[in-house]
């Protein structure tokens, strides 16, 4: 059975991360055969699939101008390549992939959400994509998968058709996601950090939605009484040439606390080097991080965003996404009495290892491929 996968693009996010891993393990299986088609470009990850013997195709989309042209490159792409299955994930993509692949009929359309309030962004047209997309629920997409519950709940609020939704989350590689103490120690040491420094890192590249700089008042509150805590960046763009972000940092005097590791490809490793992960965005789908941070065994503090309850105690959610209820939370486990702490970090790996892990989330997928239309 031929899958083929159709987003916008493959640099480095969650989607396309989640993207990779599907593939790669569903390939292992030799029960489909996967493409990957990029709306733009190859970004980072499309090498890495075609290292690993995965189709890859990109059509060069670089702005509204181009879509047409994008349009009719991916309907002539797709008919060359005769799939059982088109899979889109995102907006972009379910528009462009779910047209193209209709007019085609292809026997069977799912269609990706990863997101949940799209209005909390920046883009203008992504609003207003999705609401074209709700319309279009009811005669496109045969399934239409959401990596989230609240993302579920959000877009059936805005019309989609409820009857064709169901939530997948994210699957993590558990063994890639394992990092020994020695390397996360070795991160440290890269960036000037010695073993007995308190360290506070989020991962993530820098975006408003992401809102960064609510970590960086987090950062101020918590040095008025933890002058020596050091506090780690590591995400696309999150680097000292980032004249917004140093200027938030200056601002608070924090040059010194800061380490900013920009778009790394040992992101394991960084999360063990860290004492504390900190999520901080404004709106999560399944937020992939935490559960990342969660199999590195780094103690995890987030605001009640997202699906961020089927990854975290309460204990270790923020009561209010702001400056206080984050530095709460990470105040309450600076003060922590290990052994408990080492408790709540096993309990809290146990239940990601269980639920979500990468061959619990391959099953699914596959059971969604194989099933016929009703």
């Amino acid at each position: 059975m031929k899958i083929v996968h159709i987003i916008i693009g493959l640099n480095v996010g969650g989607a396309e991360l989640m993207l990779k891993r599907l593939v790669l393990h569903s390939q292992k299986t030799n029960q489909f055969q996967h493409s990957v088609i990029s709306l733009t470009d190859d970004g980072v990850i499309g090498p890495d699939l075609q290292d690993q013997g995965i189709e890859v195709h990109s059509l060069g989309m670089s702005s509204t101008i181009t879509v047409p042209r994008t349009m009719a490159r991916l309907r002539k792409l797709l008919k060359n390549l005769q799939p059982d299955v088109v899979q889109t994930w995102m907006y972009h993509a379910d528009f462009l992939g779910g047209l193209a692949a209709k007019s085609l009929n292809v026997d069977k359309i799912i269609w990706g959400i990863r997101t949940t309030d799209v209005s909390q962004g920046p883009s203008k047209l992504t609003v207003h994509l999705s609401k074209i997309c709700a319309k279009l629920s009811y005669s496109i997409p045969d399934v239409i998968v959401c990596a989230a519950h609240v993302s579920k709940d959000y877009h059936i609020s805005i019309g989609y058709d409820e009857s064709k939704m169901m939530v997948i989350p994210n699957g993590f590689d558990v063994e890639a996601l394992s990092s020994t103490e020695e390397e996360g120690s070795k991160v440290r040491k890269e960036i000037n950090l010695s073993d007995d420094d308190t360290v506070i890192g989020t991962v993530g590249r820098f975006n408003p939605v992401k809102n960064q700089k609510l970590f960086v008042e987090v950062a101020a509150n918590l040095v008025k009484d933890f002058p020596n805590l050091k506090f780690m960046m590591v995400g696309r763009d999150n680097t000292a040439d980032n004249k917004e972000l140093t200027s938030w940092i200056k601002h608070y005097n924090l040059t010194d606390n800061f380490r900013l590791l920009g778009q790394r490809n040992d992101v394991p490793k960084c999360l063990k080097a860290m004492d504390i992960f900190c999520l901080h965005s404004k709106t999560e789908g399944f937020p992939n991080v935490v559960g990342e941070a969660i199999l590195s065994e780094t103690v995890s503090v987030a605001p009640d965003v997202g699906d961020v309850r089927v990854l975290l105690d309460d204990e270790s959610i923020a009561t209010s996404n702001d400056t206080a209820g984050i530095s709460d939370v990470i105040r309450n486990y600076l003060n922590y009495p290990k052994d408990k702490l080492e408790d709540k970090i096993s309990k809290n790996k146990e239940n990601v290892i269980t639920k979500y892990s990468m061959n619990v989330v391959l099953d699914k997928f596959h059971s969604l491929y194989s099933q016929n239309k009703n």
